[in-house]
C-alpha cells in the first residue's frame, strides 16, 4: 500500500512559489525571478502579464513558458547593482505603474531578480497611490528587503510624486473604482488609448 501511495504522489506537480512571493492586492502578485520549478505554481495564478524590472534579457525557458500560457511580458530595465539615476528610475517606475493599475493586465506578477529592491520600489509607489501612510509603506518594503534594505530606495519612494501619475491616469480613465475600496482597480477607455509597448514573447 505504501508503494502505491508513493507512485501516485510522484505524478503530482509540486506547487512551489518563486522566492519572496506574496500577494500585493487581488490580482497583483510580487516575487523574485521565477525558476522552472515555479512554473506549475504560476499556472494556478492564471496570469495575463508579467512586469519584469531588470535590464537583463528574460531567460529563454521563461519566455517559452510565457508563450505557452499566453502571458505578456512588460520589461523595464532598472539596474540593480549600480543605483540608477533618480530620473531614470522615476520614468521606469511611472511607466510600470501605468501597466500595473490597468485591470486589463490582471492577474499580474511583478518581479526583479530577488523581489526586494526594484520590486519594493514599485510596490511602495503603488501604496502611495493607494494613500498608505509612509510608515506602513516602509514596513512592507523592509519586510521583503530584510537586512539589505536601502535608504536610497526609501528616499525615492518618499519623494515619488503620485500627483503627476494621478493626473496622467485621470486623462485616460473611463471608470475609476476608488482606492479606498477592496477592489482597487482602474479601468481604461478602450478607444483612443495608446497601447503600451511590450516585448514579444
Amino acid at each position: 500500500m505504501a508503494i502505491i501511495l508513493k507512485e501516485k504522489t510522484a505524478d503530482v506537480d509540486i506547487l512551489m512559489p518563486p522566492v519572496n512571493f506574496s500577494m500585493v492586492e487581488d490580482g497583483i502578485y510580487r516575487s523574485g525571478l521565477p525558476q522552472p520549478s515555479n512554473f506549475s505554481f504560476l499556472k494556478t495564478l492564471n496570469l495575463r502579464c508579467i512586469i519584469y524590472l531588470c535590464p537583463e534579457p528574460y531567460p529563454e525557458e521563461n519566455l517559452k513558458f510565457l508563450e505557452a500560457n499566453n502571458i505578456r511580458l512588460f520589461q523595464f530595465g532598472i539596474e540593480g547593482k549600480t543605483e540608477p539615476t533618480v530620473s531614470l528610475l522615476k520614468d521606469a517606475i511611472m511607466d510600470a505603474l501605468k501597466i500595473l493599475v490597468d485591470v486589463r493586465n490582471h492577474p499580474v506578477l511583478i518581479h526583479c531578480k530577488r523581489g526586494k529592491h526594484r520590486t519594493g520600489c514599485l510596490v511602495g509607489c503603488l501604496r502611495k497611490l493607494q494613500n498608505w501612510c509612509l510608515a506602513s509603506v516602509f514596513e512592507e518594503y523592509q519586510r521583503f528587503a530584510g537586512v539589505k534594505s536601502r535608504e536610497t530606495d526609501k528616499k525615492f519612494i518618499e519623494s515619488f510624486d503620485v500627483l503627476s501619475l494621478r493626473h496622467c491616469l485621470y486623462s485616460i480613465i473611463y471608470r475609476y473604482h476608488g482606492y479606498g475600496s477592496k477592489k482597487r482597480r482602474l479601468l481604461y477607455k478602450e478607444d483612443n488609448v495608446q497601447k503600451p509597448q511590450m516585448t514579444s514573447v
